[in-house]
């Protein structure tokens, strides 16, 4: 197996060897550089064409997010941002993400953390699950070049919603999504329209501060309302709610029929909080068949559970497809479990949303 070429861009010495230390303890991967300001990084990313790179946010010279923006325009590569767990970390980050990186890693490492082991593992598992996909480049510069406009050509995956999606018998959307999903979602949530009077809950797998960020920043480029979700609120139709991060959201209804939402922390022994498969399945239990599931990039098989309860109530499923996914891991979970009544491409994700509700 090729190894991975990997580029580590931070003005820390400290983070740059930990970093490295952590890529190089497995085979599969080569660091073959380091860089200590952005526009060394970007130098490097253009003359060195690497696999990946992580990229720090705030660096003298150059910023991140500008060296971010120059390699994403000049040589599109996966970048993963090493990013602060603050509110200001969380907004940088998810501007990043808009200009086109991939995911994020919490930038509190430490040998004395307890959690070093969890936070190596899991970069390493990000990296080769990011790098697996075709045709990445190609993939991120056409995702970059996708516009909040609504298209008017009709598609394949259009036309075969005609076929396998009944319309106007939907009382709400649960979607799930995970790596590539900030910048996804830019591409989805802006999109769907007002006069979809239907509430849409959504899990993106994300620490606390960042879903709340990028709640904030698609509700300012939204027709509908999109926050994060509070406990015990009601569900109002026409509102984009997203899970916190830290915590398990889930729908209820009260004594007098109408529906709430519950933030909790259990149960604890999912691999992911907030989960996707915790959300759909409480979705489900409220709106049974009538609830449209969608899943999205990301890595591993979160949401297979929930969807695979709204199946045997007789619901439909919409998976991305593998083509346009950064990560196609959740989606293919539902395509190889035989779920997918579509599978559409990111572009017309909402689309055959706003098509059928």
């Amino acid at each position: 197996m090729q190894k991975i070429k990997t580029i580590i861009v931070d003005d820390s010495a400290f983070m740059r060897k930990s970093l490295e230390i952590m890529l190089k303890s497995d085979e599969n991967i080569d660091v073959i550089a380091t860089a200590r300001d952005g526009e060394e990084g970007y130098n490097l990313v253009k003359k060195l064409r690497p696999d990946i790179v992580t990229m720090d946010i705030e660096m003298p010279r150059m910023n991140g997010l500008t060296a971010l923006k120059k390699i994403m325009e000049d040589c599109p590569t996966a970048v993963i941002m090493v990013s602060s767990l603050t509110s200001e970390g969380a907004e940088s980050t998810i501007q990043a993400m808009e200009l086109g990186a991939v995911d994020f890693i919490p930038k509190e490492l430490s040998y004395i953390n307890v959690n070093i082991i969890h936070i190596r593992d899991d970069l390493i598992r990000k990296i080769k699950a990011i790098v697996k996909q075709r045709s990445l480049r190609e993939r991120l510069e056409r995702l970059k070049q996708l516009t909040n406009k609504n298209s008017t050509a009709r598609t394949s995956a259009q036309l075969k919603t005609q076929n396998h999606l009944p319309r106007n018998v939907y009382k709400a959307v649960a979607l799930g999504i995970s790596t590539g999903g900030p910048m996804s979602l830019q591409k989805v949530v802006p999109r769907f329209l007002k006069k979809n009077i239907v509430p849409y809950f959504i899990v993106q797998h994300m620490p606390p501060k960042f879903t709340k960020s990028l709640a904030q920043r698609l509700d300012t480029l939204s027709e509908l309302e999109v926050k994060e979700a509070e406990h015990e609120e009601p569900v109002r139709n026409g509102v984009v709610y997203f899970a916190p991060g830290g915590f398990h959201m889930t729908v209820k209804k009260n004594s007098n029929g109408g529906v709430f939402i519950d933030i909790s922390e259990q149960p604890a022994t999912t691999l992911h909080r907030p989960s996707v498969d915790v959300m759909m399945e409480s979705v489900v239990k409220v709106y049974g068949k009538h609830t449209l599931g969608v899943i999205m990039t990301g890595m591993g098989k979160d949401g297979l559970e929930g969807i695979r309860q709204l199946k045997q109530l007789g619901g439909y499923c919409v998976a991305q497809d593998e083509a346009s996914c950064v990560v196609y891991g959740m989606p293919k979970s539902i395509v190889d479990a035989g779920f997918a009544d579509v599978t559409a491409s990111l572009e017309d994700v909402a689309k055959i949303i706003n098509e059928v509700l």
